[in-house]
């Protein structure tokens, strides 16, 4: 029985860009580039099943985020599998990491439908990019064409994989999730539970522009700032990344996806911006050895390619 037989209520509530800084509370804001002042930044947000517009502020990562939402719809925090930035759609493409953009547009997806699969590992890949919130919830990000996991029409991107043969996921990151399915030998029958996000009843949800603020000089930002949460739990407003660095983040991406089956766009991130002023693997493996990336345990061969790929964007030839 769908549970939107009924029809939605028809909300109009046009996002319109964050508010600026000087328009609100100074309290609980982020530290700007220089941490010499303290600025409010106010995003729009909607749950991306429907919901009426909500004002979002005070928050500076990923997890205060998450309750900051929850508070304004008051829900449990819990409930937010992943949030999408200008879409209520699950675009994997749009998820939001390790940055917003000061004009974008926060949808949360909230927790739906239980279902557990029972899967027999007949290849030892099941084709799954796993990803993760931030806050204690990994997802399925891509299954690959023709994979074991493609083929079972149950299963779709976006998904929150929460058990794996009774083996609780949740707090768990990405990496740890995606070697305990790497784990599991070839042959075996194993049970996946997954959480889908809840579904959409309309779709008339979402960004629209706002002619009456067209002719109003916008002095929020250029829209290539963005609010990039730290590992230190800090939020800075920074420029974007030029065209070198978001090649060569994409392509550390896609060696994560390669060697270890996930895609995190904020560790690949993190990993360009810890390659700064290294002239060579050793210096980077040693940089990666001191940070709170070596939980990860990367392999000699993984650095090397990281290396690799680091030189090419560097100099152009992944642009």
């Amino acid at each position: 029985m769908s549970l939107f037989k009924k029809k939605a209520p028809k909300y109009t509530a046009p996002p319109v860009p964050p508010v600026p800084a000087e328009e609100v509370s100074p309290a609980n804001g982020v530290d700007n580039n220089n941490g010499a002042q303290k600025s409010q930044l106010v995003f729009h947000c909607q749950q991306a099943h429907g919901s009426p517009l909500g004002l979002i502020s005070g928050f500076s990562n990923v997890k205060e985020l998450y309750q900051k939402i929850a508070e304004c719809y008051d829900f449990p925090p819990e409930d937010i599998l992943f949030c999408t930035l200008n879409t209520h759609k699950v675009d994997m493409k749009k998820l939001l990491g390790g940055q917003i953009g000061l004009e974008d547009f926060i949808f949360a997806h909230r927790k739906g439908r239980p279902k557990e699969i029972e899967i027999v590992k007949t290849e030892d890949a099941l084709g799954l990019t796993i990803t993760d919130n931030g806050a204690g919830y990994a997802f399925i990000k891509r299954m690959k064409e023709g994979s074991i996991v493609s083929r079972i029409p149950h299963i779709e991107v976006g998904d929150h994989i929460e058990k794996l043969d009774g083996l609780n996921m949740v707090g768990k990151r990405h990496y740890e999730v995606a070697k305990t399915l790497k784990d599991i030998p070839k042959g075996t029958t194993f049970t996946i539970r997954l959480v889908e996000p809840l579904k959409s009843g309309f779709n008339s949800i979402g960004p629209k522009t706002s002619s009456a603020r067209a002719g109003k000089k916008q002095n929020y930002g250029s829209g290539k700032e963005t609010l990039r949460f730290k590992a230190n739990g800090q939020a800075t407003i920074e420029n974007e990344h030029d065209e070198k660095s978001k090649a060569g983040i994409e392509k550390i991406n896609s060696l994560l996806e390669s060697f270890m089956g996930i895609n995190d766009t904020e560790l690949a991130t993190q990993m360009w911006d810890l390659s700064g002023g290294k002239t060579n693997s050793m210096q980077l493996a040693e940089a990666i050895d001191n940070s709170d990336l070596q939980e990860f345990g990367f392999t000699d061969e993984f650095i090397i390619e990281l290396w690799g790929a680091i030189t090419d964007a560097r100099s152009g030839r992944l642009s």
